[in-house]
């Protein structure tokens, strides 16, 4: 399961090899250390809030510019974990994920961060949720026809399978990361992560809920990333082939077919009503126009594993990925042409900035181009 992880892979193996006290002392209680090397660090993921551009990577980093990359200050973060994705629901409110389940909140654009959830939080709020479902489907076998207890009962076992693994996590400390973070504003919001967790705020962190159990995903895998497309739909994709939609604000969620069943790492839109672009290993990207209902394989070259992509204000989509790839679309997404940076180096993100360049972030830190991933 490790092998479809991407980035998140190392870390995830040192953290459930930690030790407990390694695993809550020093990595969530000691703050990120300010460094002169943070832009030239590992960083995962990039956005704007407003017009001020933020980063985070590993070791609790989180750089922010407001000269569109030209220079940049390392904000104040509580957590030394590595960091995996950064959104702002507002043009000052935003949240980061990472490992050992952290999620941290500002409310100053991205100056200073607090600690706002732990990954032993969350296994609290799983256990209570799963022991509510046995206590649900052992009420449900008790009342169902006899034909049909059979089934019923093989779901229990893999319900109290879920639980022993979730109380057997509280035993070591928070190890599971969370891989990706959407908020449509500063009160709702969503995070996904490793083992199928969920978790949905609407009062802007300060409560959280299990939302696992509203997606079809028995066994738990991996769910990589989480993104709103136009029209409104919501779209969480991740190992598997895993696509689930949500069109009512992520009350409800349906399981849709894919084309593909090997892991997803990204999802997102096209700036088209109901368009979905969503991609992952070995280069494997997917078109629907339907939200998900039906879908298109998409030709590009190098087949290199992709881990994030953004849409321009001229529609123009940008998809990055290992080996210094980057791939450019001028059509929605229905095809694209492929760039390989000279440094071969891993891309976890990008930022459309004027013109035709692009801000980058990945193994090398951060770094703008034009177009064709060429270093300006």
């Amino acid at each position: 399961m490790c092998e479809t992880l991407g980035s998140a892979c190392l870390g995830l193996s040192m953290a459930l090899a930690a030790p407990a006290a390694y695993a809550l002392t020093d990595i969530i209680e000691t703050p990120a250390l300010m460094s002169d090397l943070a832009p030239e660090s590992l960083l995962n993921d990039a956005t704007r809030a407003g017009d001020r551009i933020v980063a985070v990577g590993e070791r609790g980093h989180v750089i922010y510019s407001d000269d569109e990359g030209q220079t940049w200050t390392q904000a104040e973060v509580p957590v030394s974990v590595t960091l995996n994705a950064v959104d702002f629901g507002s043009d000052s409110s935003g949240w980061v994920v990472g490992h050992s389940g952290v999620v941290l909140h500002s409310g100053d654009a991205g100056a200073t961060w607090q600690l706002q959830f732990d990954g032993l939080q969350a296994a609290e709020l799983v256990i209570e949720s799963r022991e509510e479902q046995i206590a649900a489907m052992e009420e449900r076998i008790e009342q169902a026809p006899e034909a049909e207890k059979g089934d019923l009962e093989w779901a229990l076992d893999d319900l109290f399978f879920a639980l022993e693994n979730v109380q057997a996590d509280m035993e070591i400390g928070p190890v599971n990361p969370l891989l990706d973070v959407w908020f449509e504003n500063d009160q709702h919001g969503f995070v996904v992560g490793a083992y199928g967790m969920v978790l949905r705020t609407q009062d802007g962190g300060e409560t959280w809920e299990d939302w696992g159990p509203q997606l079809s995903n028995p066994q738990n895998f991996h769910l990589n990333s989480v993104a709103r497309v136009t029209g409104g739909g919501l779209v969480i994709v991740g190992e598997a082939g895993q696509v689930h939609v949500s069109v009512d604000n992520g009350d409800t969620w349906e399981r849709r077919e894919s084309p593909y069943d090997g892991s997803l790492f990204g999802v997102m839109g096209t700036g088209k009503v109901n368009e979905v672009l969503a991609f992952g290993l070995r280069g494997n990207t997917m078109l629907s126009t339907d939200l998900g209902r039906s879908w298109t394989m998409v030709a590009n070259e190098g087949g290199t594993t992709l881990n994030n992509g953004s849409v321009a204000d001229d529609g123009r989509v940008t998809l990055v990925g290992n080996s210094g790839a980057v791939l450019m679309s001028s059509n929605g997404g229905e095809s694209f042409r492929a760039h390989f940076r000279n440094d071969r180096e891993g891309v976890m993100g990008v930022v459309p900035l004027s013109g035709t360049n692009l801000l980058l972030v990945g193994e090398g830190g951060v770094m703008i181009t034009d177009s064709r991933g060429r270093d300006l």
